[in-house]
């Protein structure tokens, strides 16, 4: 058609609403880890979708999911049943807990349910703990939730019921317990709030004092969950289970759905008219979880994260001895961060400059969470241009 980068640019200035801090790239397409702009220019995507992408972009077990399954039915109500719908819960509980699964759109959706699922199980007690640091999403209960001020300035009053305390601090979490307490919300790992890992002690002791205490330990694995992090969710890596696990982003494989998980004595607690969503589960939604499933299983991805994930930490380690500039390393498979001590949205846009994608969060910390399917050579690629940047940051700093 002839599109410029600058002209779609424009026409959103004009057209679409001005909520987002955009790179000024247009993307026409995308394979895997690589994705072409508007005037054909390829790059090499780390940070693919913000996590949605685990799969890459098009997956073809996916993108087949997607054809056979439009020619055959995209949506039907909930008042109705279709057998790709409990399948696809099926196969979330066979590879986490026994229980339930509700199916909604979004990682926000399912933590607007959750609220809700919790509050209605404590019987009066409403309070949930949530983490500092936390990102829970954007909608009013779950930017609530979320522990980031910059967030919620402008957006007052919040929904009250939340009380926030230190992330790790299992001694904060116990002090703030009371009578009106139903449920502690966390990540396994923070990933808005700079790629935080909660210890395996520290989520142990979560789960013992929920234990004590009779509440619900509800685990955000909106950007965790799927395999991102070399087992299928975080929460396997420290021995726990939670009561409620939220999903989303990877769940899809690109198409948008989310997932409540709940134990079932949990998620008994919803009858009929307590909650509902219109999109939710839909036949195409559950398709696309069946191939994302499918493409885990019989590409051997886990094992494949498992195998990768070394490597890159290995050369980041490298490049921290190089850099004095480079605070710390820390991840868990293919979600990454590289702390530093100087503003990283600069070092974002020299690897933009070289065709090479990913993100700052909180001002400081690299973020990489690249796709499941990537190759080797495409890892190093990438690795070799964020040790370019590096480089040219010592010279110029």
């Amino acid at each position: 058609m002839g599109q410029t980068t600058q002209a779609v640019i424009d026409r959103y200035d004009r057209y679409v609403m001005g909520t987002y801090v955009r790179s000024p790239l247009a993307f026409a397409k995308g394979k895997g880890s690589r994705v072409w702009d508007v005037e054909g220019r390829e790059y090499l995507d780390l940070f693919p979708g913000w996590g949605v992408s685990g799969l890459g972009h098009n997956h073809p077990f996916v993108m087949r999911a997607i054809r056979s399954q439009a020619g055959r039915l995209i949506h039907l109500s909930n008042t109705y049943y279709h057998p790709l719908q409990w399948r696809a819960a099926k196969a979330l509980v066979d590879v986490s807990f026994d229980g339930k699964v509700f199916f909604c759109n979004s990682g926000a959706e399912a933590v607007e349910g959750a609220i809700k699922l919790v509050r209605r199980w404590g019987n009066g007690r409403h309070e949930m703990i949530v983490m500092e640091q936390s990102f829970h999403g954007r909608t009013m209960g779950a930017l609530s939730a979320t522990g980031q001020p910059k967030h919620q300035e402008g957006f007052e009053p919040l929904l009250p019921g939340f009380v926030r305390v230190p992330y790790g601090d299992l001694e904060a979490i116990r002090a703030a317990v009371t009578s009106k307490t139903c449920a502690v919300l966390l990540e396994p790992i923070q990933g808005e709030g700079g790629l935080r890992i909660g210890s395996g002690p520290f989520l142990q002791g979560v789960r013992r004092l929920c234990d004590e205490q009779k509440l619900l330990l509800i685990a955000d694995e909106v950007q965790t969950g799927m395999g991102r992090t070399g087992t299928m969710f975080a929460y396997q890596q420290s021995g726990i289970e939670p009561d409620v696990m939220l999903l989303a982003k990877t769940l899809g494989g690109g198409f948008p759905i989310g997932a409540i998980v709940a134990k079932r004595a949990v998620a008994d607690v919803l009858t009929p008219g307590t909650h509902a969503t219109t999109y939710g589960g839909s036949p195409l939604g559950c398709a696309c979880i069946l191939a994302v499933f499918e493409a885990i299983e019989r590409e051997e991805l886990l094992g494949r994260v498992n195998t990768l994930s070394p490597y890159i930490m290995k050369r980041l380690a490298e490049m921290q001895q190089r850099h004095a500039f480079i605070r710390e390393v820390r991840g868990r498979g293919f979600m990454i961060g590289i702390e530093l001590s100087l503003d990283g949205r600069p070092l974002v846009e020299a690897c933009r400059a070289k065709r090479v994608l990913i993100n700052c969060t909180q001002g400081r910390v690299l973020r990489l969470l690249p796709a499941m399917t990537i190759t080797k050579a495409q890892l190093e690629r990438g690795l070799s241009v964020l040790e370019e940047v590096f480089d040219q940051c010592r010279v110029t700093s």
